[in-house]
């Protein structure tokens, strides 16, 4: 049995919402766990809907890893830190995270199975084991994969309390005036395009990001973006939602702006605590080829 405390930040959510942020895994994911007893508010079975307080005690009993319905694959992989708890990767762009519809190999976890067989932590289920956070298929940079359900936890909870540190580089299109800017919108489903994200006030969630201009250009900036919470396509969305998209973002971009291959969009630093020794970590990774490619393009348009 695995417990997390519910932070001030998610006083008031339901239960199924909060032990979705807390464990890192899907709603209906929690909803299924909620309703088969395996997770807990205060050591007593409640309602998804249960409203959770600060202070209050999630126990999840969690699922057991290996993944059956998922093959290993080899896949090489951009390992900038391991242990016997966590593994650090440098994401290639293209690669998808966990499988999904339309996606079952070649993604991040095919290539984890690989790696670290059965040592991936089972909290997320058999389609994401060992995965904390995702980014997206297009988007390069740093993650990181928990081998122990402890370390999932614990992850989890420093995402859901903002202490982990995520930072990202991209180029927007357009000009930003200000040298930097925070953008504190809520961030939900689209209320038409359901594939989408949109900041929203309906069925959202707190969205805060931090923006610092690194470089102008005529059509472009080079920024850096810092990240206080993690929602689903967050720099994507805000970007968009201040009319600046960013260049190659063919979902919430107008237009692809003369360069292909989706967004420009990299991870470039992560930081946390490790969840057993206590201590602070940080990883910093290079810009990959294809952004500097498209920091030429903007430097030239």
């Amino acid at each position: 049995m695995i417990e997390a405390p519910v932070g001030e930040g998610s006083a008031g959510w339901r239960l199924d919402a909060c032990a979705s942020e807390l464990f890192g895994i899907t709603r209906s994911a929690a909803q299924k766990l909620i309703e088969n007893g395996r997770i807990l508010l205060n050591g007593n079975m409640a309602l998804k809907k249960t409203r959770v307080k600060a202070g209050d005690i999630c126990h999840l009993n969690p699922m057991e890893p290996i993944p059956s319905a998922i093959e290993a694959e080899d896949i090489p992989l951009e390992i900038l830190y391991e242990d016997s708890e966590l593994i650090v990767i440098n994401k290639p762009r293209g690669m998808v995270v966990h499988p999904a519809p339309g996606h079952y190999g070649g993604t991040l976890v095919n290539a984890l199975m690989f790696h670290c067989g059965s040592g991936l932590s089972g909290v997320n289920g058999i389609l994401r084991p060992g995965i904390v956070h995702r980014i997206d298929k297009d988007t390069s940079g740093i993650l990181v994969a928990a081998k122990t359900n402890r370390s999932h936890v614990s992850l989890a909870g420093q995402l859901e309390n903002h202490s982990m540190d995520r930072v990202y580089h991209a180029i927007a299109c357009g000009g930003i005036a200000q040298d930097s800017l925070t953008i504190n919108k809520p961030i939900g489903r689209h209320p038409i395009d359901r594939k989408k994200m949109a900041v929203t006030e309906k069925n959202s969630k707190p969205a805060i990001t931090h923006v610092y201009v690194l470089e102008r250009f005529k059509r472009f900036c080079h920024i850096q973006v810092n990240l206080e919470t993690g929602r689903t396509h967050q720099i994507r969305v805000h970007m968009a939602y201040i009319g600046r998209p960013l260049l190659g973002d063919e979902v919430y971009g107008k237009t692809n702006q003369g360069i292909g291959g989706g967004q420009i969009l990299h991870a470039r630093r992560l930081g946390f605590t490790h969840p057993v020794t206590g201590e602070r970590m940080a990883f910093d990774t290079d810009l990959p080829l294809y952004f500097n490619e498209a920091l030429e393009y903007s430097r030239r348009v």
